[in-house]
């Protein structure tokens, strides 16, 4: 049997026939975005389908079977979100998803972040959904990010921390909230930093969906305090990385002619210094899926 399609018995109940295609689409526009986000270059010091940046143990291969393996589970949280799930049940499904996840890459961590960022976000499609007695195609960004922050956003702070995640390492280090606080907060940094830049992107190269990516990815690691960052290079290495998108940023972005150039040497140099901003490659991805949502409302 399909563990990935296997229901608990204390699932919620599978909705109407009728009804399952906003379920699965849902899925698949937060597996979309997932993709988009590894077809992202560069993207400084995170894996690609160009290179493996400062990773040694993932591949873009690793990637798309983890992104294969858990969109059955995206589905899943949207109904669950449609039913009321409260924020256990959520957790229930998010822990089957990360163990989908290591099934598929041989054990290592590609999307623990985005499971939790997507996962909410695909339970609150559902709520939407239900809400509206609508499709939940064409939620607002706004919505989303509201709905996350209303119905789950106190469950999400007073939640477990795992103990041996990078996200609990930084906060026990440094105090720095990571995903846990911007998804109690409905995203602010996606909504606020990571929309405006996309569509800033797209308005700078017309025609290149590559570099409106870039151009938000950028804007979102000059701002956002990154736990990944801080795990691998300590608050020297978040500096640092603010610092080098902020100069890319402040000399156009990908309005420059040769911003890949500019892009491809920052990314080289995280390579030296092992950086991994994965905090901001979720954020791309959540950016990516709210903005595919708004543009089918």
């Amino acid at each position: 049997m399909n563990v990935a399609l296997q229901l608990a018995p204390e699932a919620d109940p599978l909705p109407d026939p009728h009804d399952l295609q906003s379920p699965l689409r849902v899925a698949e526009i937060a597996t979309a975005a997932l993709i988009a986000e590894l077809e992202t270059w560069p993207k400084p010091g995170l894996v690609s389908h160009i290179d493996q940046g400062s990773h040694f143990d993932m591949t873009e291969a690793t990637f798309r079977a983890s992104a294969t393996a858990i969109e059955p589970f995206f589905a899943e949280l949207v109904i669950a979100g449609a039913a009321g799930a409260p924020m256990d049940r959520l957790r229930a499904i998010g822990v089957a998803a990360e163990c989908a996840m290591l099934a598929a890459t041989g054990g290592v961590n590609t999307h623990r972040g985005a499971i939790f960022g997507l996962g909410l976000l695909c339970a609150a499609a559902g709520a939407a959904q239900s809400e509206v007695d609508s499709d939940a195609l064409g939620v607002s960004p706004h919505v989303l990010c509201r709905t996350v922050r209303t119905r789950w956003g106190r469950s999400i702070t007073r939640g477990p921390i795992p103990l041996r995640s990078h996200g609990a390492d930084a906060l026990r280090r440094y105090g720095a909230g990571g995903a846990r606080a911007q998804a109690a907060a409905g995203f602010p940094d996606a909504y606020g930093i990571g929309l405006p830049a996309l569509r800033l992107g797209r308005a700078q190269a017309p025609g290149d969906p590559e570099a409106a990516r870039v151009q938000a990815f950028f804007a979102l690691m000059a701002c956002t305090e990154d736990t990944n960052l801080l795990h691998r290079g300590g608050p020297e290495g978040l500096n640092y990385a603010r610092k080098a998108a902020t100069s890319f940023l402040r000399f156009g972005g990908v309005a420059q002619p040769d911003w890949r150039q500019a892009a491809g040497t920052i990314h080289r140099t995280f390579v030296e210094r092992r950086l991994s901003p994965g905090g901001c490659a979720d954020l791309l991805a959540i950016t990516l899926f709210l903005d595919a949502l708004e543009r089918r409302s």
